[in-house]
């Protein structure tokens, strides 16, 4: 299913004045050496701090201020990703009022993941060619052996990033480009990093008064909760592709795993959002958590999204696996 729609919301989607230049977006469609310079320190440095997290914890270098900020930051910056960058930006899930669209653009530039039209370009071209060749981040990318998906799940997870050449963002994202706003919060990405960085130090170090309290605050706050927030969202690129349940026809690999839903806010539930990806609920059967969905139903309520995509009992049957007919046939082969 093609998922990369010319425009989100003509309505709300100011047209450039002329063409618009490939600068005019962070980083361009080629990534320079500077670039994959610094995304390593984002990465491995977060990911140095998760490690020794725990036994900092244990000696208590944490506070209950520290995991406030922790938490507060982290489920920010996932529902910005999750309801702004996917949903939203990406499929179309539903409509907004031009004060949540910029909101979301913010909150998901905060989870520190890369410019919002870079994201948002990768990911519709993973959607046209999900699982085959021109998938970005797919985990068979080398194979189906047991080595070949190892490799395969490293690169999805992580490897991918480093590619020099980049997804056209002015093929797979021309209604971004074209809006001021979300074109110049995407070219302030770094600035937004900062300040993403910068907010756990500062509330803990004016509430303890403490140059000490900035410090846990910025370790527990910024370095932990990137890192977390990461590996998290960067499963469902891996992990979801390569494991979990089935239960909804897809062309794709993706499956459902059920120990992410909460920490990605159900971006998990993988299987139902590649057999209808402009959904604005992923977790659709009963008992699938999926705090995005629950967020957009009260922007719904509050008049800031309108034309929301929900998904109706007719529309998932029509996607949901007949585990008998497939039982039957896997018995006759």
């Amino acid at each position: 299913m093609n998922t990369t729609p010319d425009v989100i919301d003509d309505a709300r989607t100011p047209a450039a004045d002329g063409p618009v230049p490939p600068s005019a977006t962070l980083g361009g469609d080629n990534k320079r050496s500077i670039e994959q310079i610094a995304l390593l320190l984002f990465i491995v440095v977060p990911f140095v701090a998760l490690v020794a997290a725990v036994p900092l914890a244990w000696g208590r270098g944490v506070s209950w201020l520290d995991l406030g900020l922790l938490v507060a930051m982290y489920f920010t910056g996932v529902h910005g990703i999750t309801i702004g960058f996917h949903r939203y930006f990406t499929h179309g899930s539903f409509k907004a009022k031009r004060p949540l669209r910029i909101a979301l653009a913010v909150a998901g530039s905060l989870a520190v993941e890369g410019p919002l039209v870079r994201w948002v370009a990768d990911h519709r071209k993973h959607h046209r060619f999900s699982d085959a060749e021109g998938d970005p981040h797919s985990p068979w990318r080398f194979g189906e052996t047991l080595p070949a998906l190892m490799k395969g799940l490293w690169w999805a997870h992580i490897g991918w990033m480093f590619d020099e050449e980049q997804t056209p963002q002015h093929k797979y994202a021309p209604d971004l480009v074209r809006d001021p706003a979300l074109r110049g919060i995407s070219r302030h990405f770094l600035t937004l990093t900062i300040v993403s960085l910068a907010i756990p130090p500062l509330i803990g170090g004016l509430v303890t008064m403490s140059w000490w309290g900035a410090a846990t605050a910025f370790f527990w706050g910024s370095l932990v909760r990137v890192a977390l927030l990461h590996h998290v969202t960067w499963s469902i690129n891996s992990i979801c592709h390569a494991v979990g349940k089935r239960p909804f026809k897809s062309r794709d690999r993706s499956g459902n795993v059920w120990w992410l839903a909460v920490l990605s806010c159900g971006e998990s539930w993988h299987n139902l959002h590649h057999a209808d990806p402009t959904s604005a609920r992923h977790g659709v059967m009963k008992g699938q958590v999926d705090s995005s969905a629950r967020l957009i139903r009260w922007f719904e309520k509050l008049g800031w999204a309108y034309d929301v995509r929900w998904p109706d009992a007719s529309r998932i049957d029509s996607r949901r696996i007949d585990s008998r007919r497939e039982s039957a046939r896997a018995d006759a082969a």
